[in-house]
């Protein structure tokens, strides 16, 4: 149980980094450059996990890491650049909020983890909450936007199925560094086609540029790729939603405002969703050890 609750604080760290990331990537980080901007927040980590690794793919896990890269990281951060850009930050999170629910999917697809009623009933409630938290604002919606939200999360549910059904051969470090490059090294050539030269960056960018790449994306992904390792694809998903939680805390923070009653019930909404499907994945943790390793050699 107690080895459950650690995998699970660690795996948290991952979308509390995320929720920082629609601050910094609004502020400082330059506008009109997705592909720029997911590239040089991709490669950097990924260089930088390379060099603590210092390990090559091997065999099958060249096309692989190509495989993972490009969706969990190239097509995963372009989208989400893209949608940011398009859609207010309350509609995009809303909608990538429905993560629990594809993710519990494809891993029900590829990984035979069916969905119990508790995580369920848990991600319907945290998605009820996030609803809640983020309001419902009468604001033009952005088709393109919401497509490529939409398709966001279903890349990236894709990619964790698969990364949990792969397994990764003996090293985080490294496996996490191979997506990480493989995912930015794809974006580069579009980039330059469809966007010209990179963009300029100034000392705030540059400065933004560095948290993105070290703590919202290396950090991040190393706690991500744990859970996912350790824990069922529908709870790593659940505790996903502590995202918008950041994003919202960090909001009303900085302005000085308060949180209202719905915000706070909200809270409680996905903070309850998550403890609920933790009831799931303690039995799970204990019954399958073997089941996982098996199914990912």
């Amino acid at each position: 149980m107690e080895a459950t609750f650690r995998w699970a604080a660690i795996t948290a760290v991952a979308p509390v980094a995320w929720g920082t990331n629609y601050f910094i990537t609004h502020e400082y980080l330059p506008s009109g450059h997705p592909l720029y901007g997911a590239a040089i927040r991709a490669l950097p980590a990924g260089l930088l996990l390379y060099c603590l690794a210092r390990r090559r793919p091997a065999g099958d896990w060249w096309w692989k890491s190509a495989v993972l890269g490009v969706c969990n990281v190239g097509a995963f951060f372009a989208l989400i650049y893209v949608a940011s850009q398009l859609l207010p930050v309350s509609l995009a999170s809303t909608i990538m909020s429905t993560a629990p629910f594809t993710m519990g999917l494809f891993a029900w697809a590829i990984l035979a983890e069916r969905p119990t009623i508790s995580v369920v009933i848990g991600a319907t409630a945290g998605i009820c909450g996030v609803c809640l938290m983020l309001g419902t604002a009468q604001t033009t919606v952005n088709v393109r936007g919401v497509a490529a939200s939409l398709a966001a999360v279903t890349i990236s549910s894709f990619g964790y199925a698969l990364t949990k059904r792969w397994g990764r051969p003996g090293d985080l470090l490294a496996t996490t560094a191979w997506q990480l490059i493989a995912g930015g090294t794809a974006l580069l050539p579009f980039a330059i086609v469809f966007e010209g030269a990179p963009p300029g960056l100034d000392l705030p960018a540059i400065g933004g540029f560095a948290y993105v790449t070290v703590v919202a994306t290396a950090i991040a992904y190393l706690a991500w790729f744990s859970g996912l390792r350790h824990l069922t694809a529908a709870s790593v998903g659940l505790i996903g939603l502590l995202n918008p939680v950041t994003g919202v805390l960090l909001g009303t923070s900085l302005s000085g405002d308060r949180l209202s009653a719905r915000q706070i019930v909200g809270m409680a909404l996905i903070l309850g969703g998550i403890l609920l499907s933790r009831r799931r994945s303690r039995s799970a943790d204990q019954a399958e050890p073997t089941a996982t390793v098996h199914s990912t050699k």
